[in-house]
């Protein structure tokens, strides 16, 4: 079985704010990707995310849009050494009301090799995603980027 994870966080708005703070991104690069994010999440859409921890802008690619419900995503895993070359791993995020007003966006990502560089590779990316939730949860909550100065 390939790596995989999930994360997920409840923050204190209604979907569609959260929804559009992931779709939207000009609201992505103000706390997610620091280096700039281009293209909104639509179906079909190729987009780039960009960061400073991570120089040079990578291709998303997105498969699926369910406005307000999920997004799903494509994009390459980091070069390893297999003879079968490149390959993505996918990203799905959910978006659930809450009775409370609140909304619950889990995060999963699969499909890394079974070999030390996917393992490696899935434990940055569940850092990251995990990293994001929670800077999405205070810029979407009280505007402040979390992430500011914090890679560069």
């Amino acid at each position: 079985m390939a790596y995989e994870f999930t994360v997920r966080g409840r923050i204190s708005r209604p979907v569609h704010e959260v929804f559009d703070a992931v779709a939207d991104p000009t609201q992505l690069s103000l706390y997610f990707t620091t280096g700039g994010a281009k293209g909104r999440l639509e179906t079909g859409a190729t987009v780039t995310w960009d960061f400073l921890d991570f120089p040079g802008a990578f291709p998303v690619n997105v498969v699926e849009v369910v406005p307000n419900k999920k997004i799903v995503l494509t994009w390459d895993a980091p070069p390893d050494d297999d003879p079968a070359g490149n390959y993505q791993t996918t990203v799905t995020m959910g978006f659930e009301s809450l009775e409370d007003g609140r909304t619950l966006v889990p995060i999963h990502e699969a499909g890394w090799r079974e070999n030390e560089a996917g393992q490696k590779a899935s434990y940055g990316n569940c850092e990251g995603w995990t990293g994001m939730l929670c800077a999405m949860r205070v810029w979407v909550e009280h505007g402040i980027n979390l992430r500011e100065g914090f890679y560069k």
